[in-house]
């Protein structure tokens, strides 16, 4: 009676262990993804203001953290800790839910993104068209977010981010459709795996400079920062 009451324990236990780690473990692979992704974008700004500060002669980040490689995080951590300002007339609803949106969507597309042949989250055979759709549909966040401030200036605003966005994504999808072409797949991985033989830069390359030229500007970075308009900003000042 006693060897029965502690197998029925055991096995509650191991259920109750086996549906947790069920849960846990695409929680621990998301984190594994987002977290580095989210780290690279932090050095990569960095790295970009360097950069521009050193082509303007000018010193750049250079106070926090060795040569100013903890700006990023004490940027991050200034605006979790600002003091929360919204417009008395906005939709707050929808005023919080405009760039929560945009970055969901923005995080989503890592999951089709192999960094190996065998490390990735989700091996989607339609990557390239779900990688498309969930990129266009952060636009949306932007739109929503000028909108629920209602005012025309803001509104006006996120009509113009979003212009340049849809304008940008048509050339960005075409270079795009022509590597499907040459490989005859939608999957990531399929398409890394081509590129053993060939690497598709090489023969490509114009093309490489018009896709990398329209990156730029879809991510808003100088020197198509419309959405900022900080040049415009500051020689109009």
């Amino acid at each position: 009676m006693i060897k029965k009451k502690l197998c029925n324990e055991y096995n509650i236990i191991y259920m109750f262990m086996n549906s947790i780690l069920t849960y846990l473990i695409p929680v621990i692979e998301s984190l594994l993804v987002i977290v580095p992704a989210l780290l690279s974008v932090a050095f990569v700004t960095i790295a970009e203001r360097k950069t521009m500060s050193s082509m303007q002669r000018r010193l750049g980040p250079n106070i926090v953290g060795y040569y100013g490689l903890l700006q990023a995080f004490a940027d991050a951590l200034k605006l979790l800790l600002k003091e929360y300002v919204s417009p008395t007339q906005a939709n707050i609803v929808l005023f919080f839910l405009g760039p929560i949106v945009t970055l969901t969507f923005s995080l989503l597309g890592y999951l089709v993104i192999p960094y190996d042949s065998s490390s990735y989250i989700s091996d989607f055979s339609l990557g390239i068209l779900y990688l498309l759709a969930v990129s266009s549909l952060s636009t949306y966040g932007i739109l929503l977010a000028g909108w629920s401030a209602n005012s025309k200036y803001a509104f006006l605003g996120s009509l113009r981010s979003t212009a340049q966005l849809i304008s940008y994504e048509l050339i960005l999808s075409s270079i795009i459709l022509l590597v499907i072409l040459l490989t005859g797949s939608l999957n990531l991985i399929t398409i890394i795996e081509v590129q053993r033989i060939v690497v598709f830069f090489f023969p490509l390359f114009p093309l490489f400079l018009i896709f990398f030229i329209g990156s730029v500007a879809e991510t808003n970075r100088a020197p198509f920062d419309l959405a900022e308009a900080i040049s415009i900003l500051i020689w109009s000042h």
